[in-house]
């Protein structure tokens, strides 16, 4: 979902990288086996790695301190001490991404902080953005609804960074050009206008109109800036008779035309 997500806004970065934390069944031993790895080298690692070092261990490997890099350095990778059911669950998790042509790569640092987390995690991530370079991560939650007292049931989620995503957007021009925008003026046009709007909209056309009953000449410049590729004009005199202009504003012509939501689909596809 969070690739297509996006592959949807045309963004080649963030790549998607992949870990699994085993289960309740086979991740204590892991544990313990990276608690006496970190002991072996507790002087390197920062006040907050030292205090959780018995109660967290695992957040000492995506710590982002110096120290606690150069410390982690050759750490037993989670994937070493994987019972036989995850190693299965992650071997088929890789086959399904790569049977649809998902890139991806193996990130064995990628940890959480929370022990709901069973299996697999992951991150959506970039080189665009500095030191924040998740945009997106989650994982499988399947602790999650029992411990909250609650069911054995599995789960999978996660979060966005929203921001990290404009940054990365920030110098894509993602807009498009609307179908129409409608100038209408006076309050009854107004509601003509919406109700074209909508059933416009409804047959999967963009729409866009003014509501705050602005003049002529200030809607038609708002129509140019939307980058409109027909503006539909409204008035009084275009209610009575039942049509109105349809401006294409590439070429600068116009027709008349039945206010109509097929009859202005029709026209804008010829």
């Amino acid at each position: 979902m969070l690739c297509h997500f996006f592959a949807e806004l045309d963004l080649t970065e963030p790549h998607l990288q992949i870990n699994s934390l085993g289960c309740p069944e086979c991740r204590p031993k892991y544990r313990q086996v990276l608690k006496d790895f970190l002991k072996s080298r507790i002087d390197k690692l920062c006040d907050d790695c030292r205090r959780r070092i018995d109660t967290n261990p695992l957040r000492a490997l995506d710590c982002k301190a110096a120290g606690c890099k150069e410390a982690t350095e050759g750490a037993p990778s989670v994937l070493d001490y994987l019972c036989h059911d995850c190693n299965d669950h992650f071997a088929k998790t890789r086959c399904h991404l790569e049977s649809v042509g998902t890139s991806y790569s193996i990130n064995t640092r990628m940890v959480r902080g929370l022990d709901y987390y069973t299996r697999t995690t992951f991150e959506l991530v970039t080189g665009l953005l500095g030191s924040q370079s998740a945009v997106a991560a989650g994982g499988r939650y399947d602790g999650l609804i029992s411990d909250l007292g609650g069911p054995s049931l599995p789960g999978i989620g996660f979060a966005m960074g929203v921001e990290r995503v404009a940054l990365l957007l920030a110098e894509k021009d993602f807009r498009k050009r609307p179908d129409f925008f409608i100038a209408a003026l006076g309050e009854t046009a107004q509601a003509e206008a919406f109700r074209l709007m909508s059933g416009l909209q409804q047959k999967g056309r963009s729409v866009e109109m003014d509501f705050a009953g602005k003049s002529l000449k200030s809607q038609m410049r708002r129509a140019d800036k939307f980058n409109a590729h027909f503006t539909l004009i409204l008035g009084e005199d275009e209610l009575v008779k039942g049509s109105a202009a349809l401006k294409n504003m590439d070429s600068g012509t116009q027709t008349d035309v039945r206010l109509d939501v097929d009859v202005l689909c029709k026209a804008v596809a010829s």
